[in-house]
């Protein structure tokens, strides 16, 4: 049997991805640092990118960091992005043993004019670390009906 990855909807490849047919990748597969201009923030912790090595723009999650959703008052986060970033040429540090999200999204940390700015946005309060995305959030009440009630 052989599979057949959707790149055109995910265009990046796991590492284990790329061990089994990363050869067969019609676009170049990051695992190395490079430049790339933000075409696009989409919210407080995902950005579009372009660069000359690829023909078409994707999407880059910030690593490390959370921001809320638009809805629930990211919009700060968001419009901070926009104006430090976008239409900005930026350099995309990739973690090699994470360079992939759950959502197939491209993870990364962005350098600006110098500085990380995932860490700018981490000391304006903007957003969270990510290992605390959760944190002050209360469950929904279906995880404890679904455990056997209340205790």
């Amino acid at each position: 049997m052989v599979f057949e990855h959707d790149y055109k909807n995910y265009p990046e490849l796991t590492n284990r991805q790329i061990e089994e047919f990363g050869f067969s990748s019609p676009h170049v597969q990051f695992t190395e640092d490079f430049d790339a201009r933000v075409e696009k923030v989409i919210d407080g912790d995902t950005i579009t990118l372009s660069t000359p090595l690829r023909s078409f723009f994707f999407p880059l999650r910030l690593l490390n960091v959370d921001a809320l959703e638009i809805g629930e008052g990211g919009q700060s986060a968001r419009d901070w992005l926009k104006s430090r970033v976008e239409g900005e040429v930026v350099r995309v540090l990739i973690n090699k043993a994470q360079r992939v999200g759950k959502y197939g999204r491209l993870l990364g940390r962005i350098i600006h004019l110098g500085l990380d700015v995932s860490e700018e946005m981490l000391h304006l309060g903007l957003v969270k670390p990510f290992d605390r995305k959760d944190e002050g959030k209360i469950p929904p009440l279906s995880k404890f009906m679904s455990q056997g009630g209340f205790i």
